[in-house]
């Protein structure tokens, strides 16, 4: 039964959207690329700011938190996704490397980048 439930759950979190993505972008006539493009970078956005919004909190293992053995409060943003340490004098230092939100911006331009080259290619080709 629990796998069932976990079956379902993945069809509904990642298949679905990603198929209904991929056959309006197939009944636009956008290019594979494109399309593979922007499916790509639209997940690794997402998971990649979900990494980003979770790294300081304790979730199932407290030991495992940055901020925990340093009295320290684990704060999350969630857009721009970054975790932060609250410290004992109130200053917040993030826990995330300037590498993981380079990751996540370079992913966000491009999944806002396909849809427009695909809109300009479009034009170009009933030109």
């Amino acid at each position: 039964m629990k796998a069932l439930i976990l079956l379902s759950a993945v069809l509904l979190v990642f298949v679905l959207p990603t198929s209904c993505v991929w056959l309006l972008g197939r009944r636009a006539k956008v290019a594979h690329w494109m399309l593979a493009v922007f499916v790509l970078a639209g997940w690794l956005t997402v998971f990649a700011g979900w990494f980003l919004w979770q790294r300081a909190q304790p979730g199932l293992m407290p030991d495992t938190s940055p901020c925990h053995g340093i009295s320290a409060a684990p704060v999350s943003r969630y857009f721009p996704p970054d975790s932060f340490c609250r410290h004992a004098d109130g200053e917040l230092r993030t826990v995330n490397g300037p590498d993981a939100r380079f990751v996540f911006w370079t992913a966000a331009g491009t999944t806002v980048a396909m849809p427009i080259a695909a809109a300009v290619a479009r034009r170009r080709r009933q030109a």
